[in-house]
């Protein structure tokens, strides 16, 4: 099936693509920029970048700006899916959702309303098997936001490689959050993967932290 993916640049958007690749043809990358930073939908540290990731895997991309309010977000969603359908005759969505209830039903919702089928391929995947996951399939992955007690400053702009993997497996048993920050603990974007014909290096940045919350800003990227 020819399928559009939501992609928001990080670890699961990328790993959910890679899955559904492997039996579907991916046509189009679909992005929305929101300006809310707490958006109950969307991912928003280092969106931006998804233009250079497109780029890397040649795939054209569909990026719509929102306010990010909530439920009102949703209606840009929609416009953007609707686009996608329109100019590459999508017939399917992918979704990197794991285990929000909130993200998965109201896009499934959305597919319903446009008839086109919904894909979930990380839906209910154990969260220290899906960072393993990362890792077997060649993802390059950097924490671009911590969100949680115990994360802090030194979580920020590392890779997620099995010394990481083990750091947050340790902080999900001793504060009890999301190893793969399916409670939004973290936020990630990828520099590399399968499919990518350039990675993406950064050449400037910036850490902005205090009180468990920061982000990792790539401020210039160039493909390489």
């Amino acid at each position: 099936m020819k399928l559009g993916v939501l992609y928001s640049g990080g670890k699961d958007s990328t790993l959910a693509l890679l899955k559904a690749k492997e039996h579907h043809k991916i046509v189009c990358l679909i992005s929305i920029v929101s300006q809310n930073k707490e958006s109950f939908m969307f991912h928003t540290p280092n969106i931006d970048i998804t233009k250079l990731q497109a780029e890397a895997m040649k795939l054209p991309l569909i990026s719509v700006q929102t306010k990010g309010e909530k439920e009102k977000e949703l209606k840009d969603l929609q416009k953007a899916i609707e686009s996608a359908k329109r100019k590459f005759k999508i017939e399917g969505i992918v979704a990197g959702a794991v285990r929000s209830t909130y993200q998965a039903t109201r896009i499934q919702q959305i597919c319903q309303s446009l008839n086109l089928w919904c894909f979930n391929p990380l839906w209910l995947l154990d969260q220290v098997q899906l960072l393993n996951d990362i890792i077997k399939h060649k993802i390059h992955a950097v924490i671009s936001g911590v969100f949680a007690e115990p994360l802090d400053k030194s979580y920020l702009g590392k890779l997620i490689d099995k010394a990481m993997i083990a750091k947050l497996a340790k902080a999900a048993q001793t504060h009890s959050i999301n190893p793969a920050g399916e409670g939004g603990e973290i936020e990630t974007t990828v520099l590399f993967a399968p499919g990518f014909k350039k990675k993406l290096v950064v050449k400037k940045s910036a850490i902005t932290y205090a009180n468990y919350a920061g982000t990792y800003a790539m401020q210039e990227v160039v493909l390489q």
